[in-house]
């Protein structure tokens, strides 16, 4: 029989990897395959390089199914981290992120991830980076909106001077070069 070859067989394997992981089913399956080939001979080091996972989670895969048997290759519930605010914290920090920074003293009036973990670290003793408060505002459904910076002091002449387009219904005459 001929070999068959499979092109660009790189971009294929990490395409078939991304599509085992968009499914609880494939990957449930992805496991099951694991064990099965650890139980026809091969080792951990083998399966994890065929599958492109770490041996360690070939060995979890192993030592899951020996203890729980089918049940135990499929996924639970991901938890992760609990989060640092309960909830009546997490409910008066979205209240907060209502108002105004000035209304509980800061010096500037949007709220940013710099600015919102200094608040966290101030009235819930929570310290946070600033790129978990950035996924906060996200999770709470907020938008970065970003201030317009003003120049003290400016000019209302020179700033019409420098004006590229000219006010609506009004035609522009040649500004003057400045040398």
């Amino acid at each position: 029989m001929k070999r068959l070859v499979i092109e660009d067989k790189e971009i294929m394997q990490i395409a078939i990897q991304q599509e085992i992981g968009r499914s609880e089913e494939s990957r449930y399956e992805h496991r099951l395959h694991g064990v099965l080939l650890v139980g026809k001979g091969l080792d951990c080091y083998e399966v994890a390089e065929l599958f492109g996972q770490h041996p360690t989670t070939v060995q979890r895969w192993v030592n899951t199914f020996n203890e729980k048997g089918f049940a135990g290759l499929y996924e639970g519930d991901r938890q992760g981290r609990p989060r640092s605010l309960n909830e009546k914290q997490w409910k008066r920090l979205g209240e907060d992120l209502r108002k105004s920074p000035r209304d509980f003293g800061y010096g500037q009036n949007l709220w940013d991830g710099k600015m919102m973990s200094h608040h966290l670290k101030r009235q819930y003793g929570v310290t946070l980076g600033v790129r978990q408060c950035q996924r906060i505002f996200h999770t709470m459904g907020f938008r970065l909106r970003k201030p317009r910076p003003v120049i003290a002091k400016a000019d209302p002449i020179a700033q019409e001077a420098l004006k590229k387009t000219a006010p609506t219904g009004k035609e522009r005459k040649d500004r003057p070069l400045e040398s």
